[in-house]
């Protein structure tokens, strides 16, 4: 169950919103179902091999039924060379003879349980369980394999090195605008700045030049700005990410403030990258909700109350709209 469990969430994490993805690294999921398999494997060498029950009839069912103990006598009869003591309680010889097979066949059942190698039992319980933990091992291959060849293929990583450059540089002269001065933006492949551990879709040196994005942030601003395709909430958030690291950049350190400068900037970079400046606004007032519906971990990155048309953060107070 464990393991279709965990088939079905990958699947989820592929077809599902990419909020599933941002907020769950797939990496852990598959260290979690890897642990799970060792524990499964240490906890089968360490119990040994199960014994074989006892299917004959227990002292409660003699008890509460009756079987041999109940019989009215006892009947001495050959079966084969041998004399044998049976309970009798007016059976036909047919059903003696049943009687007889079914003992023998008894019998044997314990003689097999008597002179079982003890060293076979241990191999085929060992062989077991390995055998179970390697299935389980292909399982997670699989779903590894079926992650790589999903992302491979679609988002950021499957478009050509030179449009990951070209986009790159658009992202990074949209940025230039907003921290006025040439700065870089770069989209973390690898993920040593940003991403599912570091819980961040951006990250910027303070006043520096260079900025960080997550490769789904940079896929979203690209499909935007050269494709022409928006996914609202997706599109969105990816504008706001650019704006707010490249205004870290400008040298603004507060992230409640910086939050508010780039839902307003968002506007105006969303309309060069493509949207409708409709569009463009209806995006960051859906950002600038979002953002007073963030939990206590994210207080740090809610928006002043000055951030409002005609407040003190406006960045332009001619104007009715907000942002």
């Amino acid at each position: 169950m464990l393991r279709i469990g965990l088939v079905v969430f990958v699947l989820a994490w592929i077809l599902g919103p990419y909020s599933l993805r941002s907020a769950v690294p797939i990496w852990l999921v598959f260290a979690l179902a890897l642990g799970l398999e060792v524990h499964f494997l240490l906890g089968a060498l360490r119990s040994g091999p199960a014994r074989r029950p006892d299917r004959r009839p227990q002292p409660v069912d003699r008890d509460r039924y009756g079987y041999e103990g109940e019989a009215d006598d006892l009947l001495l009869v050959r079966y084969g060379d041998e004399e044998r003591w049976l309970p009798y309680s007016g059976e036909t010889d047919e059903e003696l003879d049943a009687l007889l097979t079914e003992k023998d066949e008894l019998d044997e059942d314990d003689d097999d349980e008597e002179v079982t190698s003890p060293a076979v039992t241990e191999s085929q319980h060992v062989f077991r369980a390995v055998r179970r933990f390697l299935v389980g091992l292909g399982v997670i291959g699989a779903l590894v394999l079926t992650i790589w060849f999903v992302e491979s293929r679609t988002g950021w990583g499957s478009l050509a090195g030179d449009t990951r450059l070209e986009a790159a540089a658009r992202f990074s002269g949209e940025a230039s605008r907003i921290a006025e001065k040439p700065v870089t933006i770069r989209c973390d492949e690898s993920r040593d700045y940003v991403g599912s551990v570091q819980h961040a879709d951006g990250v910027a040196y303070l006043g520096g030049d260079r900025a960080y994005l997550t490769p789904e942030r940079c896929y979203d601003l690209y499909r935007l700005a050269f494709e022409g395709e928006v996914t609202f909430s997706q599109t969105a958030r990816a504008l706001a990410v650019l704006t707010h690291e490249a205004w870290h950049l400008r040298g603004v350190s507060d992230e409640g403030v910086t939050e508010c400068y780039a839902l307003q900037s968002g506007v105006e970079v969303g309309r060069r990258l493509g949207l409708s400046e409709d569009t463009a606004r209806r995006m960051m007032r859906q950002q600038l909700t979002e953002n007073q519906l963030r939990g206590a971990g994210s207080l740090e990155y809610r928006v002043p109350a000055d951030c409002r048309n005609g407040g003190r953060l406006d960045l332009d107070p001619g104007e009715d709209r907000f942002p």
